[in-house]
């Protein structure tokens, strides 16, 4: 089961990645689209954030229901925090084998710093997210109007302050600092209990230094990968006319660790 990024969905390219690597493997895979994000408005004035758990907890229930086998579960960047979430919070419960989390943001005030910064990069991708996200908030608006304060949500021009107008208020949090602080998984990873690979770069624009938190070595269930290259959910290699997708490679190799067919009786 796959957990997409911001603004991402289940037609991502890191995603399908991770499904075509599975149908080789003969395995079932899925991939699940947060709410908004499939295209279609969700039908209630909630959304999804860094922090929400509820869907991915309920899909899981019913997958491991329905087939037998082992259950794996892989999220990139907001779905990697939201995986990571899901894993501390249900522990020894956890409803998966194993985990994979690729560029996660650990400590999401620090990544919505690095956001809101003043890079190229950084303002590109904040005005991307920026430009989607106001578009959805307005067609909320019109369904559920007085959720949220329009005109702060039409002056935000950062992430923190869409964050402060929009995604606090509907989700129940004070502001997008008291959001961030419940919402970061970095200060919990102690917490969970399943073999979980965390895969970063040092160079990612988005994320702030310590990428992956360095109380990470201190859990043996985890496996934290940190590169040198490899950007904010990257890590492609080869020429561009054959591009080799070297991430979705380590996590499909990770979890090939943890497959029946490895295990033989």
């Amino acid at each position: 089961m796959v957990l997409h990024g911001l603004e991402g969905s289940s037609g991502s390219g890191y995603v399908t990645a991770i499904l075509r690597g599975a149908a080789e493997r003969g395995w079932g895979a899925t991939a699940l689209n947060f709410r908004s994000c499939s295209g279609e408005p969700n039908r209630l004035a909630r959304s999804y954030h860094s922090g929400e758990i509820g869907d991915a907890l309920e899909v899981m229930k019913l997958l491991r229901q329905r087939f037998p086998g082992p259950l794996y579960a892989v999220g990139f960047s907001l779905g990697a925090n939201v995986l990571c979430r899901l894993l501390e919070e249900t522990g020894d419960a956890a409803p998966v084998e194993a985990a994979a989390a690729v560029s996660a943001p650990f400590a999401l005030d620090a990544c919505c710093r690095k956001i809101d910064g003043p890079g190229p990069f950084q303002r590109l991708y904040r005005e991307r997210f920026l430009r989607t996200l106001k578009q959805k908030a307005r067609a909320k608006l019109r369904r559920f109007p007085g959720a949220f304060d329009r005109q702060a949500m039409e002056a935000a021009h950062s992430i923190r302050a869409f964050d402060d107008a929009v995604t606090a208020p509907l989700h129940g949090f004070r502001d997008a600092a008291h959001y961030y602080a419940e919402a970061s998984s970095g200060p919990r990873l102690h917490a969970i209990q399943r073999p979980t690979l965390l895969l970063s770069a040092s160079d990612d624009p988005m994320l702030e230094a310590p990428v992956i938190p360095p109380g990470a070595a201190s859990n043996p269930l985890l496996s934290p990968v940190l590169t040198e290259q490899g950007g904010h959910v990257g890590f492609v290699s080869g020429h561009w006319r054959a591009p080799r997708f070297w991430g979705e490679a380590q996590v499909l190799a990770f979890l090939d660790a943890f497959a029946p067919a490895a295990h033989p009786k």
